[in-house]
């Protein structure tokens, strides 16, 4: 099924429509066009989700579900446009063991993928910062991989400035303790976002992640003397 799935110009050519023409009246008026092309991207993350089940326990049932609305929540936003100009989707990852989940973003001329931990609640923020504070040398062993820094370029997120609370700032982790988030990004020409093999792409890369999560995981999912938490 992967390989006769792929995003087609069409599917971009709407993108690009919506962004000229984001109004309500436009979009009603072309509901089934829009209709039309949510169902290529439809299949398109079912495909995927097939790819990443070989390798990984997703916890979304289906690729309709994973993704997100075309309509955009305007209520706290300065940008009133009411809706998206990109195709989007997350995939959760099953179980309490498994922690992190994995996200695709299709626009034209901004394509890319986000994996990790966008907002982590206080509690595991702090288990985090505790195990970087305890042993960060096997984590930087991850984040110093050649096949890592080449696909990923390395770890990204918002960094406070200052020394987390209850922290040393002379901590020889100061500079990983300082993360708020924990993502990972690669980004995608429209080329390789069109092309027949995208979706076992997306999930190859996908797989080169899994080092970094995996050590997240038993990070969130243990104390500090390696006993479970869950």
């Amino acid at each position: 099924m992967s390989k006769k799935v792929s995003i087609q110009q069409s599917n971009f050519d709407f993108l690009k429509l919506i962004k000229k023409n984001n109004n309500r009246d436009w979009f009603n008026k072309n509901k089934d066009r829009y209709l039309k092309e949510l169902q290529n991207i439809e299949l398109f993350a079912d495909a995927l989700l097939g790819e990443m089940n070989k390798h990984d326990v997703i916890e979304t049932v289906n690729g309709k579900k994973s993704l997100h609305r075309i309509y955009r929540d305007v209520r706290f936003s300065k940008n009133k446009t009411p809706y998206n100009t990109h195709w989007g989707g997350s995939f959760k990852r099953a179980t309490k063991a498994r922690r992190g989940s994995y996200y695709f973003h299709l626009e034209p001329g901004n394509s890319f993928i986000g994996i990790g931990f966008w907002g982590p609640e206080p509690g595991d923020l702090k288990r985090i910062r505790d195990e970087f504070s305890y042993d960060s040398k096997s984590f930087r062993v991850i984040l110093k991989n050649k096949n890592f820094i080449k696909t990923f370029g390395g770890l990204q997120g918002e960094q406070i400035k200052t020394t987390p609370k209850g922290f040393d700032p002379t901590d020889e982790a100061i500079d990983l303790l300082r993360y708020k988030q924990f993502i990972l990004r690669k980004y995608f020409t429209d080329k390789e976002v069109m092309d027949p093999g995208f979706v076992k792409t997306l999930s190859q890369t996908f797989i080169h992640a899994r080092p970094f999560l995996d050590y997240m995981s038993e990070a969130l999912t243990t104390d500090v003397n390696g006993i479970s938490t869950i």
